[in-house]
This record gives C-alpha cells, sequence and structure tokens, in this order.
C-alpha cells in the first residue's frame, strides 16, 4: 500500500490528510512534507490520520520529526486519529503524552 498526501488551509493552519502506510518506505515522503511546509512558512499543522492503515517506528520518528521542525519555530503539530490500533501505539510508545490527538480534524481546528 501506497501513501497518499493531501494539503489545505485552514484558518491559518495546515491540515495534511494522510492515508495507506506510514513506514520504512514511505515515511520520507511524509517528512519531506513537514520540510516543505515548515519552508514555507507553515508552523500550526494538523495531521489528519483516520485514513491511515499502518503506521511502523518510522513513521513515529518522521512525526517527532515534524513536530520539533514546527516547534522550533513556536508552532504546534497535533494529530487527528480515533483508530484504536493506533492510539494503542501512541500510549505504547508514551508518544500520546507528547502529541495532541483529537477524535476529528473539525475538534483540532475548534482547538486552536
Amino acid at each position: 500500500m501506497d501513501l497518499t498526501l493531501s494539503t489545505r488551509e485552514a484558518d491559518g493552519t495546515t491540515v495534511v490528510a494522510v492515508g495507506g502506510e506510514i513506514d520504512v518506505y514511505t515515511a520520507p515522503r511524509l517528512r519531506d512534507k513537514f520540510t516543505e511546509l515548515v519552508a514555507a512558512g507553515s508552523y500550526d499543522i494538523i495531521v489528519d490520520m483516520q485514513n491511515v492503515e499502518f503506521l511502523d517506528s518510522t513513521g513515529l520518528g518522521v512525526l517527532v520529526g515534524g513536530l520539533k521542525k514546527v516547534r522550533a519555530h513556536e508552532g504546534s503539530l497535533d494529530l487527528v486519529c480515533n483508530q484504536d490500533r493506533l492510539l494503542k501505539i501512541f500510549r505504547i510508545t508514551g508518544l500520546a503524552k507528547v502529541f495532541v490527538i483529537h477524535e476529528t480534524a473539525e475538534a483540532a481546528l475548534a482547538s486552536r
């Protein structure tokens, strides 16, 4: 399975919708997207992971790296995730305490 990425702007926040698998093969595309967005001045990002089917440690590393990039500019990177199997990964790794995780993109935007 491949990785799909799409972005949209909403009230000064960039929403990156991710679908498919975030793994050792596809994670570099997501890393490049974060680099591109930060270089363009987008420091408030929401990553919508509702259509993500698989996430491995490489994918987690890219999300943490994206968070570090935006925080260097006083920005934020929140996640949208409502799948128990993915939420379990964030809890087990302790990253549920690092990321703000929302049920829906609308809830994430409303919290800004």
